[in-house]
């Protein structure tokens, strides 16, 4: 029996150090540039594998990263195990019911979102193959549909992710898009594992090819009927007689590999019969929100970095890089998917602004076109060129869909505490034990980090302060001015274990005083962030860590952990709509 090396084992484990950090590192520059995460980690495969390393350093990329021996098949195993878990974590994002109850818009928009789109596609590979590079040996047939399913598929965590960033998730809009995309979802995935089943049917014959096709039909139909009637009776005991959250993680993964097996022994992909299971489980109302964060964040930065890095072992993008096919490919996405869902919200009787909006929203596809192209590639389906062309669509429709959807909405950015606090602007002792020295040491802090004269920063603070004090108790003190030579709000922070002496009606000293600078006239910035200090500060625990803090890092870290701060496919938050455009109007 053939078995792994010590040397072999040493190379696995360094190779996943390295391209786990390396996604992560990646992952997080994307985030901070307000990109899908996924594109980060995608880029760090790109540069460890043959397109970068590769091409630089050949003897570092074949050690790191062997294309034979023991080491591939260790390597393909647990990438095939990312993702399969991760279209078990995306299936449980989905909601059936949403669908029905956004009504007649969701219905109208999700239905032309696939068929407007997946005709579009269907016609462009069918009149003009090797125009959209199928390669020689390709069936024509089987090409068309497969381009077609691409063309219509959407990225729901994306498009999650996006209405999330944008402040809009649980407006009539966002409800309507989320509830679009899920079907588009399903149905996609339905047709591409049918497509799959036909190319490869477990028999070889024509009759293979029916029963693969029924069995995908009939599992499908099954797993969403009785499989969540059953998940649902199941549920309730496995977290009444097994411990947490362990029982309900080994719960839903067994379930998934189940699924996996058996779409896999039918002939099709593994990952179909997890992201069945993960919607018959995440449809279920007894599964806690907490249990879903915690087996979604167990795949989101584990597994799913791993598998979207291992991409970019696979292949040279800059070998395949074909740019006019990469323009073909995204003009008919674009055209085909935004088009059609702007008719659809149109005939669901949404305006005009909005209905292209959501147009946008759904031509996201992300990592879900990512892991179709790639499905299609390792079963032959199609070549490097069309991969490449794949990527790059899912990626620009995905860095798109955001700002577009603002500018259309006209959004406002929403921003957080945290945003308007610089390391210039935090001071973790405050020497100052009075309020006087407090506001003045904070206030050349503030100026220090606005660009403004410290003296002038001071006289209005101070001027706001003898007009009342600012001392709000629970020892915070939020003494605070608007300048008119800002533009955007300014907090200079102080911790003082020793205390000083705000006036609160509380009577106690204020050990976490936050001077507050914002724009003249803007008086819906100030209250925000008194708001969010209130919010956040109001509580003991907080207030006992956030006094232990060694430096400006630990203290922004403590902000965003207790934000609770969203992974780029599934965010657990409930923001309310930040618009200046009047409300939706529905069908």
């Amino acid at each position: 029996m053939e078995r792994l090396t010590p040397h072999d084992i040493t190379i696995l484990f360094l190779s996943l150090a390295v391209l786990l950090g390396s996604a992560r590192v990646f992952g997080e520059i994307a985030r901070r540039l307000n990109q899908p995460t996924v594109l980060g980690e995608l880029l760090a495969g790109i540069v460890l594998g043959p397109t970068v390393l590769g091409n630089a350093l050949p003897e570092y990329f074949q050690l790191l990263f062997p294309q034979a021996g023991g080491l591939v098949p260790a390597l393909d195993g647990l990438t095939t195990l990312a993702i399969t878990l991760f279209l078990l974590v995306a299936g449980m994002e989905v909601n059936l019911s949403s669908v029905w109850r956004q009504g007649k818009a969701a219905i109208a928009v999700s239905a032309s979102g696939i068929v407007f789109p997946f005709t579009v596609g269907l016609a462009a590979a069918w009149a003009a193959p090797q125009w959209l590079g199928r390669e020689p040996d390709a069936n024509t047939t089987v090409f068309a549909l497969f381009f077609a399913t691409a063309m219509s598929i959407s990225a729901l965590p994306v498009i999650a992710r996006t209405l999330m960033d944008l402040n809009i998730y649980r407006s009539d809009l966002g409800m309507v898009v989320i509830a679009a995309a899920v079907f588009n979802d399903l149905t996609g995935w339905l047709i591409f594992a049918l497509i799959l089943g036909l190319m490869h049917p477990p028999t070889g014959d024509e009759t293979g090819v029916g029963l693969t096709a029924a069995a995908t039909l009939g599992l499908t139909v099954f797993v969403l009927t009785v499989g969540r009637w059953l998940v649902d009776r199941a549920l309730p005991w496995v977290q009444a007689h097994t411990a947490w959250p362990g029982g309900v993680l080994s719960f839903a993964l067994a379930l998934g590999f189940l699924g996996a097996a058996f779409t896999e022994w039918i002939g099709v992909h593994a990952v179909f019969g997890a992201f069945l299971v993960g919607v018959a489980i995440g449809d279920s109302p007894h599964l806690r929100e907490q249990t879903r964060s915690i087996i979604t964040q167990f795949v989101s930065f584990i597994f799913a970095p791993l598998f979207f890095a291992s991409i970019g072992l696979k292949l040279d993008f800059a070998a395949h890089f074909d740019l006019v096919l990469i323009v073909q490919v995204m003009v008919i996405a674009c055209i085909g998917k935004v088009l059609g869902c702007r008719v659809g919200a149109a005939v669901g009787g949404i305006a005009r602004r909005e209905a292209w909006a959501i147009g946008f929203a759904m031509n996201a596809r992300g990592a879900m076109e990512i892991i179709l192209g790639l499905l299609a590639l390792q079963s032959g389906l199609i070549r490097e060129r069309m991969f490449v062309a794949l990527v790059v669509m899912a990626m620009g429709t995905s860095m798109l869909s955001g700002p577009v959807m603002r500018k259309l909405l006209r959004l406002k950015k929403a921003r957080g505490l945290s945003d308007y606090i610089t390391s210039k602007g935090f001071i973790n002792v405050l020497q100052a034990r009075d309020r006087v020295a407090a506001i003045r040491e904070l206030s050349q802090a503030a100026a220090a980090a606005a660009g403004l004269d410290s003296a002038a920063v001071e006289t209005a603070v101070w001027e706001r302060e003898t007009q009342g004090s600012t001392g709000v108790g629970d020892r915070i003190a939020v003494p605070h001015a608007q300048m008119d030579a800002l533009s955007a709000p300014v907090v200079a922070v102080g911790l003082t274990r020793d205390g000083v002496d705000f006036d609160a009606p509380d009577g106690a000293d204020a050990q976490f005083i936050f001077l507050i600078l914002t724009p003249t006239g803007d008086d819906g910035a100030q209250v925000r962030i008194l708001a969010e200090i209130a919010r956040t500060f109001g509580r003991e625990e907080m207030r006992q860590s956030a006094i232990q803090v060694g430096s400006y890092t630990e203290f922004l870290a403590l902000l965003r952990t207790d934000a609770g701060n969203p992974t780029w496919d599934h965010p657990t938050r409930d923001p309310s709509p930040v618009m200046d455009s009047p409300t939706m109007p529905r069908g």
